[in-house]
């Protein structure tokens, strides 16, 4: 008998991937499905970066293996991003590394820091992959509290209280995935300044850092970040690139070279094309952002009406993919709520409780539906 390594008896298939699977047999069943639950935006890039990748098909050395650092222009880009919108300055030599989606940066930030029974602080309500991935590499889940009413930041006297002594790495990831909340740049000096006190690696994950939200920052803006801190940046959300897998992890040399050892090991490089169509991206002025958000606010507005008419209090303060909502008073179970929803309305809307015991009461809608589908979703009512 084949039996399977112990580490999957921690973990469970990803929520989305068995999720959409019922929600695709409703759709196969011919119920006309309205999904709201999960982000990939349905928005194209721009014409400039498709033109790109259609040029580079041709080139001499287009479909031969690529570097695992990326071409020496994709970095050089990236750096001039971080430079031109947060006012960092990168090494593109080599405080950058481009990867194939920030969601592989988490596993290779994983493998090459944490040891087995090493603990990791997660977010509590957070991305569901920081916990499954700990867990993958032997490591340890150690949950800190993001609640409402501390406008979903970190509780730093209950950080504190906690015994930090086998801590290596905190996930935070600002703005806010799944509530939306902004964080700040005083935030992120009490996370830089806490990390440094108990020698713990900071991660910022900042893939939302530019829809709706008119104050981009990053973590490696705070003075010493370097020191202590790793940032995951993405093209997914910014520019519409989410299937185009291009992701990139930013920080001091010593940290990049680390997670370098790993990647070198379990992967070919990026394909040529798509990386020439994210130098291109990496170009786009404010009214690239300025277009997309105009349709996003769009987009808000009527998730926020659909929100209230299903009873449910929209938090407001949130920027990003997402709209975040408090059940109705008296209802208890996101899941259950959520489910009614589906199978009587046949809209599928994200529980919170997938994103920890916090989400617990409340709901998540994506914006990655057109206007009228989120019209057609209010009519439903």
């Amino acid at each position: 008998m084949i039996t399977t390594a112990k580490r999957l008896d921690i973990i469970e298939e990803y929520y989305f991937s068995s999720k959409l699977r019922e929600v695709r047999q409703l759709a196969s069943a011919g119920k006309p499905i309205i999904n709201m639950g999960i982000g990939s935006p349905d928005l194209k890039p721009s014409k400039a970066v498709m033109d790109a990748v259609i040029l580079a098909m041709h080139d001499e050395n287009a479909h031969q293996y690529q570097s695992y650092q990326g071409l020496p222009e994709l970095r050089s880009g990236m750096a001039d991003f971080y430079k031109n919108n947060y006012g960092v300055s990168l090494d593109p030599n080599v405080e950058i590394l481009p990867l194939i989606g920030s969601k592989e940066g988490i596993m290779h930030i994983s493998m090459a820091f944490l040891n087995e029974g090493d603990q990791v602080l997660i977010p509590n309500p957070g991305y569901p992959t920081y916990t499954s991935v700990t867990n993958l590499v032997g490591a340890v889940p150690v949950y800190y509290d993001l609640k409402e009413a501390n406008n979903w930041e970190p509780d730093f006297e209950a950080l504190e209280k906690l015994d930090l002594a086998k801590v290596k790495i905190m996930w935070i990831g600002y703005p806010h995935m799944p509530t939306g909340a902004r964080g700040s740049l005083e935030l992120f000096e009490k996370l830089v300044a806490f990390a440094k006190k108990h020698h713990i690696l900071l991660i910022n994950d900042n893939p939302y850092s530019f829809v709706l939200n008119d104050k981009p920052m990053s973590l490696l803006q705070v003075e010493g970040a370097k020191d202590v801190a790793l940032e995951l940046n993405s093209l997914s959300k910014t520019f519409n690139m989410a299937g185009w897998r291009v992701g990139m992890v930013l920080g001091s040399a010593k940290l990049i070279d680390s997670v370098l050892k790993v990647k070198s090991n379990m992967d070919s490089g990026m394909f040529y094309g798509i990386q020439k169509g994210a130098v291109e991206a990496l170009k786009s002025d404010k009214s690239w952002f300025d277009s997309m958000n105009e349709v996003y606010k769009k987009r808000r507005v009527l998730t926020e009406q659909l929100a209230e008419k299903l009873g449910c209090e929209v938090y407001k303060e949130g920027v990003g993919l997402f709209v975040w909502a408090k059940l109705p008073e008296g209802i208890t179970s996101a899941e259950d709520f959520i489910d009614k929803i589906l199978y009587e309305k046949y809209i599928f809307i994200t529980p919170g409780t997938i994103f920890g015991s916090n989400g617990e009461g409340y709901i998540r809608f994506a914006l990655c539906v057109k206007e009228e589908k989120v019209q057609e979703a209010i009519d439903r009512f």
